[in-house]
């Protein structure tokens, strides 16, 4: 059940992501929304691994959308 919330967390939080961050997209909605669903589960597994999360839980949406930047930055620097 988590790694479903994860995702539905995502998809909020990368429609937000794309909204914060300046500049063309070069994706489109489903782009960004999978991007989104991608940053929330990074920042999920890697907060598990580094002990901030237990298992069973979720990144916060502050962390899923540090996640999504981050990803959407990253999409947009390959795309180039």
């Amino acid at each position: 059940m988590s790694i479903i919330w994860a995702v539905l967390i995502g998809f909020v939080v990368g429609i937000i992501a794309k909204m914060l961050t300046p500049g063309r997209d070069p994706g489109g909605f489903f782009v960004t929304a999978a991007i989104g669903i991608a940053g929330s589960l990074a920042a999920t597994f890697l907060g598990r691994a580094l002990g901030w999360y237990a298992i069973g839980e979720t990144a916060g949406f502050l962390g899923a959308l540090v996640g999504s930047i981050i990803l959407l930055l990253l999409y947009r620097m390959l795309k180039r």
